[in-house]
């Protein structure tokens, strides 16, 4: 009976995982993953409008899969954006400067087989215990804030 009932448990939350808008990933990797309801362009330009509107500074565009198909490798759409404000970027940099393996901001834009995309980010706590910075909780939770808000322009409701 025991049994049953944690499996019935697992099957649940695994359910539930599945079925959430924001997936993360196993806890110590710290990636954070956010469904979007758009298709990749749309999703691309909604987040550069974004962060335009923020007077967030955008640093660089790579299409990953273009790269990939010039050299022959196939790659499902994947294009990684790179964005900061480095009046607070700058300050995690200040409290380890290994931090700047994590800055500026990037996230990923990424469709699976099933056409779903995803934007696809680093945990910025995670980023905080990587670099043992112990000092920047509210920057740490400023930079959470604002990649939340500007995922929050693609997010899948559902």
């Amino acid at each position: 009976m025991f049994s049953i009932i944690i499996r019935l448990a697992a099957a649940t939350a695994l359910a539930a995982t599945l079925a959430a808008p924001v997936a993360a990933q196993p806890a110590d990797s710290g990636v954070v993953r956010v469904k979007s309801a758009y298709s990749m362009e749309e999703s691309i330009a909604r987040i550069k409008a974004d962060i335009a509107a923020k007077g967030i500074t955008f640093f660089n565009e790579i299409d990953q899969s273009a790269l990939a198909a010039k050299n022959g490798i196939p790659l499902r759409r994947s294009t990684l954006l790179e964005f900061g404000n480095p009046a607070l970027g700058t300050q995690f940099v200040t409290g380890n400067p290994d931090a700047g393996l994590d800055w500026p901001v990037r996230l990923l834009l990424t469709q699976d087989d099933a056409g779903t995309v995803w934007a696809v980010y680093t945990d910025f706590g995670w980023i905080a215990r990587r670099h043992a910075i112990t000092n920047r909780d509210a920057q740490f939770a400023m930079a959470t804030q604002v990649v939340g808000s500007i995922t929050s322009t693609i997010r899948d409701p559902r």
